[in-house]
């Protein structure tokens, strides 16, 4: 077993070995390239991969979050291919984003498992902290529009960046969370959102009222299937069904190009999101917990 720091060219193996592990988690081999050879600046973020005679059959990635006031190491998907798991594989993988964390002196580390490793992580010093529950939806009867009256349904690829933006920054504000992403700066959000090749910005839609853009529904793609990467309403647009119809639109819109099931994650708080969910048929299929490890 050999642990190494990931390459550009490992994208399409670290996408096969997600799909068989966390299938319900989309991102295509573009977007995971693109990734791999330009990390988000000011994050000190990296990769490894683990390597059994050449396959790739561990990841984890690690960065500072870049979102958050507060100081907080990111340990991000940590994961080891069924038929190689129990021989340390996961230890290695943990032991190196440890190492590449060490310098930053952060005061706290949160990860992300799945239920069955909370036993692991528990060993390891992350406690758990909050559960996300994860949904799919087939794509082949979704409800008719339900945009309300005096809104507008648009393309993001028709709207300004910047005020996308900032639908995001203040809804994610108050959003169920651990760690409040309180610090998003646009430079930060441009270049892991909006410049992401897997964002399907003609299939992304937004609802506008009398002019302001009111709420959002993004979509990462991946062929034919996709992930919501973010819905929600401005505060002070919400209650009015705005979020339902931004993502109602952008599954339609992708429907209609060929997409055939969508995924999603949402805190176990986040009632009013798993709500809409519910409603427009989204099922269970997958849960996770964020881990968090206090540093003296």
């Amino acid at each position: 077993m050999r642990i190494r720091a990931a390459q550009p060219d490992d994208a399409p193996a670290v996408v096969a070995l997600r799909t068989r592990v966390l299938p319900h988690l989309v991102r295509g081999v573009a977007s995971t390239r693109q990734m791999l050879a330009q990390p988000s600046p000011g994050q000190h973020w990296t990769a490894f991969v683990a390597e059994v005679d050449d396959e790739v059959v561990g990841w984890v990635s690690t960065f500072r979050n870049a979102s958050s006031s507060r100081s907080v190491g990111e340990i991000s998907l940590l994961h080891v291919h069924p038929e190689y798991r129990g021989h340390g594989i996961g230890s290695g993988l943990l032991t190196a984003v440890l190492g590449h964390l060490a310098p930053l002196r952060l005061p706290l580390l949160r990860g992300r498992v799945l239920p069955e490793s909370l036993p692991y992580a528990r060993r390891r010093g992350f406690l758990p902290s909050r559960e996300t529950r994860f949904s799919a939806l087939e794509l082949t009867a979704l409800p008719p529009p339900a945009v309300p009256t005096g809104a507008r349904l648009v393309p993001l690829s028709e709207v300004d960046p910047h005020h996308v933006y900032e639908v995001q920054r203040d809804a994610s504000a108050d959003e169920p969370e651990d760690v409040a992403a309180d610090a998003l700066t646009y430079e930060h959000w441009r270049a892991d959102t909006w410049d992401n090749v897997g964002l399907d910005r003609e299939a992304s839609a937004g609802v506008e009222v009398t002019g302001v853009l009111a709420a959002i529904s993004l979509v990462k793609r991946d062929g034919s299937r996709m992930w919501s990467d973010y819905t929600a309403s401005r505060p002070e647009y919400r209650g009015r069904g705005l979020a339902t119809a931004a993502k109602l639109g952008a599954l339609r819109r992708a429907a209609a190009s060929g997409v055939t099931v969508a995924y999603t994650g949402n805190d176990e708080a986040n009632k009013p999101m798993l709500a809409i969910n519910d409603r427009l048929g989204y099922r269970p299929v997958a849960a996770q917990w964020s881990c968090l490890r206090e540093m003296s």
